[in-house]
């Protein structure tokens, strides 16, 4: 009952997934949520649309990451987790997969099916740049 008051522990709780309907509220809360710790308004201001939750299923979505224990490297095991990850994606209602690429991997994205789109900032290192790709179907 983390987070829970004593005299709440008797409250039934269900866990579900957010539904698209509720996007407004759900941002709402967000921004409440933040709210709460005191940020000034202009500060408030920049975070209204970071906090914002998506209004519809994203026709795109990140391949985070896709790592493989060294040894395995180049047996397949990268193929069989792509494959589930475009799986997955379109299972969710995504016509798109984008990949931001360790530049070692490039060519593993462009054997299976990744179209390279342009260089893209890293999301690791400030100023280094890498191959951003995508899978469409």
């Amino acid at each position: 009952m983390i987070g829970m008051r004593a005299a709440d522990a008797s409250i039934e709780c269900r866990i579900r997934p957010a539904r698209i309907g509720e996007a407004a509220a759900l941002s709402e809360l967000c921004f409440r949520s933040k709210q709460v710790w005191g940020y000034d308004d202009d500060f408030m201001a920049f975070c209204r649309e970071p906090l914002r939750a998506p209004a519809g299923e994203p026709a795109t979505l990140d391949l985070d990451k896709l790592f493989i224990e060294p040894g395995w490297i180049r047996g397949g095991v990268g193929r069989l987790l792509l494959a589930h990850a475009i799986g997955e994606a379109r299972r969710r209602g995504a016509t798109r997969l984008t990949i931001l690429a360790d530049p070692n991997a490039a060519a593993f994205y462009e054997q299976n099916g990744g179209c390279f789109i342009r260089m893209a900032s890293s999301d690791a290192i400030p100023g280094r740049f890498v191959p951003l790709y995508e899978i469409v179907w």
